[in-house]
């Protein structure tokens, strides 16, 4: 194979690159995706990646066209790893997704295990408070209905705690993996 055919099937293997990567090029990661021996961007978005392998492979090319053939090799084969980590990465993203799906499920139990947490508090002083007020009322009507008070508040407090339970007993369940 001529050159310029390998060039022309490496230039085409990069367009299609680009094309798959371009539906997420813009999402970013926390933290840098590659190791700087690899790529010297240290984005964390894959267009800024993709960026760089199209200067590497212009690069490539003026040095072919130079006849440099030492660095030709150095060029080529860190062209190619840069565009097989990048396949790889694409290859990721299905994994990533139901990584990151996990984590916000996640952080759902846990604000929802917080919240059901401050309503049990609220109930909590909301009983205390009618059950103080329960002995300083004189008429045996007035303590009746602040009795079923007292009945309503305490059966929202079960519910709570039953809803505390499973949140727990979910979270438990995602930590174990299942």
């Amino acid at each position: 194979m001529s050159t310029q055919t390998l060039l022309q099937s490496l230039e085409q293997q990069i367009e299609n690159l680009a094309r798959e990567i371009e539906p997420i090029a813009h999402a970013t990661a926390q933290q840098a995706r590659f190791d700087v021996a690899l790529f010297s961007t240290k984005g964390t978005r894959l267009r800024e990646y993709l960026v760089e392998v199209r200067t590497n492979f212009a690069q490539l090319c003026q040095v072919v066209n130079e006849n440099r053939s030492a660095q030709v090799a150095y060029v080529a084969e860190r062209l190619v790893s840069q565009i097989t980590a990048l396949q790889r990465e694409l290859a990721t993203q299905t994994l990533r997704k139901a990584d990151k799906q996990k984590e916000v499920k996640s952080s759902d139990f846990y604000s929802k295990l917080v919240e059901h947490q401050q309503y049990e508090r609220r109930i909590i002083a909301m009983i205390e408070d009618r059950e103080s007020q329960l002995g300083k009322l004189a008429t045996f009507k007035e303590q009746q209905h602040m009795q079923k008070e007292l009945a309503a508040l305490e059966g929202r407090l079960m519910r709570c705690r039953q809803a505390l339970i499973k949140i727990e007993r979910s979270i438990e369940r995602q930590e174990r993996g299942f």
